[in-house]
């Protein structure tokens, strides 16, 4: 436990040393993104429990902090958030709204987040028909319903 601890506190103590602009890897920006680069491989899981863990990637997608300002419009964006964001991004579509829905609305360039509720909410069981779907499936089947519906006016999905 002492070990953990103490490697814990050199992760933090890293994080102050690390440029903000360093690219990222396949798990997306934020805190994991900071510590852990764009390595490739198992590292990336770590990546992705340490943004998961400290929700810094939704609070830096929103603020455009932690290596998450280069991801503020356009497909691949919305693709990242959607697969780091999936569990969460399930419970709003559910009930039709949430942080995760404002924010994909906000990178997908959504004019109407509420609308964008809406819209999910009423093709949940479409995007997510069991739960052994695929992370390719979800995001395919998301990205779809933000370019079919045109009312949604989504400016960066094409």
């Amino acid at each position: 436990m002492r070990n953990l601890h103490l490697a814990f506190s050199s992760a933090v103590v890293l994080v102050s040393s690390i440029a903000a602009a360093d690219p990222y890897g396949t798990a997306g920006c934020g805190l994991g993104s900071m510590l852990f680069h764009d390595d490739k491989g198992l590292i990336q899981v770590l990546a992705a429990t340490t943004n998961g863990c400290f929700g810094t990637q939704t609070f830096g997608i929103s603020t455009g902090t932690s290596n998450c300002a280069e991801t503020s419009a356009g497909t691949k964006a919305a693709q990242i958030f959607i697969e780091a964001n999936r569990e969460a991004l399930a419970k709003d579509m559910s009930r039709g709204s949430g942080e995760t829905i404002v924010n994909l609305s906000s990178i997908a360039g959504c004019a109407n987040p509420a609308a964008v509720g809406a819209t999910l909410q009423k093709n949940f069981k479409a995007i997510f028909p069991d739960e052994n779907v695929s992370n390719e499936f979800v995001v395919n089947s998301v990205l779809g319903t933000l370019k079919g519906d045109k009312a949604l006016a989504c400016s960066h999905v094409g």
